[in-house]
């Protein structure tokens, strides 16, 4: 099986520049020297896609990545990461597509959550991935998480600083203190850690920020990734 890791990214390629790095660097300690991983990338037009999750034409984005999926796996590529957590709405048909294993988000965080008996996380990201049901069903059927996630108000606020704000580049002080705030209201609730489920949230706040545990998908994913170079990977475990 071909080690080589491929990457549909560019959603937003802020974040897709977070997986690069996080994944060379983690190659690097582990291996030493100049080690850097084998790593294949296609990065597509963000604008396209979001105006298909605004249409709600998730048909037209599976298209979208299912091409970019196929495109990987012929030039190589042993393993697929969407690099995004919203797009893993579509991840099954993208894997069907390409026919290489795709190392599933929400397996790979949840497994880091039931290894330290997390139980009610608060599930910040965008709206689709809040409202919709392909994040918090998943990890509830497989790991048997009660999943929390902001009241109506502030799934607004939070969607909007990622669209409006960390995608762009731009990071708010005001911005960060509204997140930080959003996850006191959760923790009073009975959440005991955040799921960081949206892959730009950590370019605005990390552990530092709160009192609970943070899972940051981006992070998990990326060493997922890794694993996956090194052979070190239950690839069944987490495959969509």
């Amino acid at each position: 099986m071909s080690r080589i890791i491929g990457l549909i990214g560019g959603m937003s390629w802020e974040s897709t520049a977070t997986y690069y790095r996080e994944i060379n660097e983690m190659v690097r300690d582990r291996h030493g020297g100049l080690v850097s991983a084998d790593i294949l990338m296609r990065s597509v037009n963000f604008d396209e896609i979001v105006a298909l999750q605004k249409a709600g034409d998730w048909t037209g984005a599976e298209a979208r990545l299912a091409e970019a999926g196929r495109g990987l796996a012929g030039a190589g590529a042993g393993c697929l990461l969407i690099c995004t957590n919203t797009m893993h709405l579509v991840a099954p048909g993208v894997a069907r597509a390409a026919g290489v294993p795709l190392i599933h988000i929400v397996d790979v965080v949840g497994r880091e959550l039931a290894a330290v008996g997390v139980r009610k996380p608060l599930l910040l990201a965008t709206r689709y991935t809040m409202e919709q049901n392909f994040w918090k069903d998943r990890l509830k059927q497989r790991f048997a998480l009660d999943v929390m996630i902001p009241e109506e108000q502030d799934r607004a606020i939070v969607h909007d600083v990622i669209f409006d704000e960390l995608c762009r580049g731009i990071v708010k002080e005001t911005s960060r203190e509204s997140y930080i705030d959003i996850i006191g209201k959760a923790q009073k609730d009975g959440a005991d850690a955040v799921i960081f489920g949206c892959t730009e949230i950590g370019l605005l706040i990390g552990e530092g920020d709160t009192e609970l545990p943070v899972f940051d998908s981006t992070k998990l994913h990326a060493r997922a990734a890794v694993d996956f170079y090194d052979g070190r990977l239950d690839i069944d475990a987490v495959a969509a």
